[in-house]
This record gives C-alpha cells, sequence and structure tokens, in this order.
C-alpha cells in the first residue's frame, strides 16, 4: 500500500489539480493523507472531497512526520500540494523503484506553467545537479518515495532544520538507515514556480546554494537566517 502525504498551508489553488492528476493514475491500493497547518481558505473541503485523510499539520517537517504517524502504507509518498503527477506516474516509478532497488527516492522537476526559461534555469542548477550528484551527495525535494522501514530507521524529518530538511532527511536516511538512495530517471513531478516568480530566480538561487553550502560545511540549517516562512506567497508566517 502507498501512502501519500502532502502537508500544505492555505493552497485552494493548487491541491486540487494535484489530488485530480493521483486521481487519474493506475493506482488501486492508496491513501492521501493531507496534513493541514491551519488553512483558513478551501484547502480543506478541497480534500475532503478528494477523500482525504485530514490530520493536523505545521511546518513541512512536523506535518510530514504527522501523516508518517497514521500512515497504513509500507511505501510513503511525500509530495508538495503545488505539485501535479504526469500521466503514468507511479506505474514508472513503482518500476523503476524495485529495479534499481531503491529504499528512497526523489525526482527532477518540471517547472508549470511551461517556459523555456524557466526549464532551462531549474535543469541546469538543479536536475542536472542532483543526478551528477546522486550517489555522492543525495538530494530529495518536492516528491521523496521512501520505504517506511527506512523512514522509522531515520527518526523521520528533524523539526528542529528550518530549510532544506528534506535533503537532510535524505543524506541521514542513506548514513543512519544504510538506504540505498537515487533519482528516477523513467518520471519527473511537475512544479509550480511560485517561489520563483515571488522571491526573484537570483534570489531564490543564492538562497540555495547558500543553504547547500550550509549544509555541506557546517551542518543543518537551524537557525532563521535564511528567514524561511511556509506557503508565505499568501504572506502567511506560522
Amino acid at each position: 500500500m502507498l501512502s501519500i502525504i502532502i502537508p500544505a498551508l492555505n493552497e485552494e489553488d493548487y491541491v486540487e489539480f494535484l489530488l485530480e492528476s493521483i486521481k487519474k493514475q493506475d493506482l488501486k491500493d492508496y491513501e492521501i493523507i493531507l496534513a493541514d497547518a491551519g488553512s483558513t481558505d478551501k484547502t480543506v473541503e478541497i480534500a475532503g472531497k478528494h477523500q482525504c485523510k485530514i490530520i493536523k499539520g505545521g511546518l513541512p517537517a512536523a506535518g510530514r512526520n504527522n501523516g508518517a504517524k497514521v500512515a497504513k502504507g509500507e511505501l510513503l509518498f511525500f509530495l508538495d500540494a503545488d505539485t501535479v503527477l504526469p500521466e503514468n506516474f507511479f506505474k514508472k516509478a513503482f518500476e523503476e523503484f524495485d529495479k534499481r532497488k531503491l529504499d528512497l527516492g526523489s525526482f527532477c522537476l518540471v517547472p508549470l506553467p511551461k517556459s523555456k526559461l524557466s526549464y532551462f534555469l531549474i535543469n541546469l542548477f538543479y536536475n542536472q545537479y542532483i543526478v551528477l550528484f546522486e550517489n555522492a551527495l543525495v538530494h530529495a525535494a518536492v516528491g521523496i518515495m521512501v520505504k517506511k522501514d527506512i523512514f522509522e530507521k531515520t527518526g523521520g524529518f528533524d523539526e528542529d532544520v528550518k530549510l532544506a530538511e528534506d535533503h537532510y532527511f535524505a543524506r541521514r536516511a542513506k548514513i543512519v538507515a544504510q538506504a540505498t538512495c537515487g533519482i528516477f530517471k523513467s518520471t519527473e513531478i511537475f512544479v509550480s514556480d511560485r517561489r520563483f516568480r515571488r522571491d526573484g530566480w537570483i534570489r531564490i538561487g543564492v538562497k540555495y546554494l547558500l543553504c547547500e553550502l550550509h549544509l555541506i560545511l557546517i551542518g543543518p540549517v537551524k537557525s532563521d537566517i535564511f528567514n524561511y516562512r511556509f506557503n508565505h506567497y499568501k504572506d502567511n508566517k506560522p
């Protein structure tokens, strides 16, 4: 069984597209858990309409951990709310997951709306980078597929980490749980480019670069030096 876990806060403009894309998949034995961080819009209403199990969330790490606590599946799939899955996503992902004997896998990203510039930038500075360092330096963001026993051995997401807690989780899984980690080659995830449009490509790029260097050279980011706010696109600051 697959448990799809989605942390969310005021995602009425995006989450229905995601849930519809899941419904269109050839997927039978699954559940969707939405960890809501106190939405004041129609996020919970939309999730309920799609038969999601709704639980209390918080910042993304807490939302994912809370979702994992109630998950019934042997395989967990953590997914951001502003994503859309392409056709045959799970068929391709499951086949590759089994063939490569992965314990944890993440995905390259395709920005929405489609733009040659945004795709070029994300492909050059994120996709190619995470594939190049697939074995030496594990990355996992936006969509993370992981076996539940590996998640439990790792201890879940560190809720004290302010930014890149997903990458840190994957690196701990490789070290602590001896997980076999990789980037899927057979399929990708569509993701909104709203963070880049709101904050600017250069600003976001520099922040992620500094965060990566911090994670490598110093350790996980547990201070608020990057001023991270969950879904600040609607000026929400939990």
